[in-house]
């Protein structure tokens, strides 16, 4: 049978994506698998199922591997992939008579628990489904039948999954705490208490002035966010549930709950920086404030730190602060020129992209653990993969899974997972780190009123907003003025 996947390596483009042009492709069919020049690129759902189940002989490519977990959850949901797995590594096989099963189990048993481990490695929040823990732990039975080591084997997978879901917990309750105090601060303006909203000079200067410890402790908060989204989430956000799915599942239960904080938490950082910019109430306060966020985002850019980069960016673009004419006029913009200029949107992000393969090439060739950081602008690698996945079918006119589609897909999500794995070296400060998570942040409508009553209205229109958000949210409330 020919190699299953595309790659000479993992995910490895260059044999995938060699020229072919000169002569027809090879097209073979092997048992429900089609590959062109030894390459799988479909497949009936039972022959891909069956491609992953290991026997005594065979062991399925760890690229494979993780494609095929990665995307069948688009067809079954993965318990009921795990049901067809360990049926078809055990009980498929069993001939009745003990000594006969309990040998082909001792032969088996150690590939089982490879490709479990790498399922739960992987894919750890497939396990909160209780069902998908009961069939890990009936496995563990079932492989006790015949080879004690795997047993164990099994129960160290079992605790270091269990482990590994409770801090997966502890994380998410910390984001739904935060959520809830986010929330609080976010009530209408009039409701809220004046020392909330007062203007103050003191900002973030007080507490932080070196844009690189700032830009270090933006990379902390982005690091560990993007550590705890799980590969499948990026399938579920564009998954519909399925009908007939009415089990408490991974599907009805959670869809994509860290990969959306990721997004709220750039959102933040845009409304933090456009708020202590706004905030201060002399202008070359303000054009202090301007020039360390212009320094922050370059330090950001130097770091690989793509994500906050683009967050800063934003925020200092938002009408609120693009508007305050005599506060850039205090400041140089040449380094935030050539930072706008890099995060240009036109001809799909291409100085981003060459950035990002810049940062990319370095990570693979580093010396140093602050070498090997890329943080991605994520809201347009969630767009790349939401046009990969609309761009091409997920089924084929002959019914077989379309696998070129999920190998591409895989290997976006597989280099994604390479930058999440890299852990933070920058040492943290505790106190910054709490500010750029709890500290309340203008609204909208907020920034346009604090906006105006920094730098007046410039024509009628502007003057009618600024009278209206006074009447509507501050007409009891005059700590926005100066």
């Amino acid at each position: 049978m020919p190699q299953t996947t595309p790659y000479s390596s993992k995910f490895n483009p260059s044999t995938y994506s060699s020229n072919h042009s000169h002569r027809q492709p090879v097209e073979e069919n092997y048992g429900g698998l089609h590959y062109r020049d030894n390459k799988l690129v479909s497949g009936s759902l039972e022959a891909l199922i069956q491609l992953l189940v290991p026997t005594v002989d065979y062991y399925p490519d760890r690229s494979y591997i993780f494609t095929f977990l990665l995307s069948s959850r688009l067809f079954l949901h993965p318990f009921e992939l795990m049901s067809r797995v360990c049926y078809l590594c055990v009980d498929h096989h069993r001939v009745g008579d003990p000594q006969t099963d309990k040998k082909r189990i001792r032969e088996i048993a150690p590939k089982i628990v490879q490709l479990l481990t790498e399922w739960t490695e992987t894919f750890p929040y497939d396990f909160r489904d209780e069902r998908m823990m009961r069939s890990l732990k009936e496995m563990t039975h079932r492989l006790a039948f015949g080879d004690e080591l795997s047993r164990r084997a099994m129960q160290r997978l079992i605790q270091r999954l269990l482990r590994k879901l409770t801090t997966l917990g502890q994380y998410e309750e910390s984001l739904a705490t935060s959520s809830a105090t986010a929330a609080a601060m976010d009530r209408p303006l009039a409701l809220k208490s004046k020392q909330q909203l007062v203007r103050r000079e003191e900002c973030v200067l007080n507490l932080c002035d070196d844009p690189f410890v700032f830009a270090q402790q933006l990379t902390h908060i982005e690091m560990e966010r993007l550590s705890y989204i799980g590969p499948e989430e990026f399938v579920r956000a564009f998954a519909q549930k399925r009908p007939s799915d009415n089990h408490k599942s991974l599907f009805s239960k959670r869809k994509a709950s860290n990969l959306e904080a990721y997004v709220e938490w750039f959102n933040r950082l845009s409304y933090l920086t456009a708020t202590e910019i706004c905030m201060p109430v002399k202008k070359k306060h303000r054009a202090r404030v301007l020039e360390f966020f212009i320094d922050v985002a370059q330090e950001c850019f130097n770091i690989g730190n793509f994500n906050s980069l683009m967050a800063i960016i934003t925020g200092m673009n938002m009408n609120p602060v693009s508007r305050l004419k005599k506060t850039w006029n205090k400041v140089n913009t040449d380094k935030f020129d050539i930072l706008v200029h890099q995060m240009d949107p036109s001809s799909n992000f291409y100085n981003y992209r060459t950035a990002l393969r810049g940062a990319t090439q370095r990570s693979s060739t580093a010396h140093t653990s602050q070498e090997m950081i890329v943080i991605p602008f994520f809201s347009l690698f969630i767009k790349d993969i939401y046009f990969l996945n609309e761009g091409c079918v997920n089924r084929l006119p002959n019914g077989h899974i379309n696998f070129e589609k999920f190998w591409e897909l895989a290997k976006q999500v597989s280099e994604f997972l390479s930058w999440r794995q890299v852990i933070c070296p920058f040492e943290r400060d505790r106190k910054t780190l709490q500010y750029l998570i709890s500290t309340p942040v203008f609204s909208e409508d907020e920034l346009q009123l604090a906006s105006y009553e920094s730098e007046g209205p410039e024509n009628n229109l502007e003057r009618d907003t600024r009278r209206s958000l006074r009447s509507e949210c501050f007409f009891e409330n005059p700590c926005l003025r100066h």
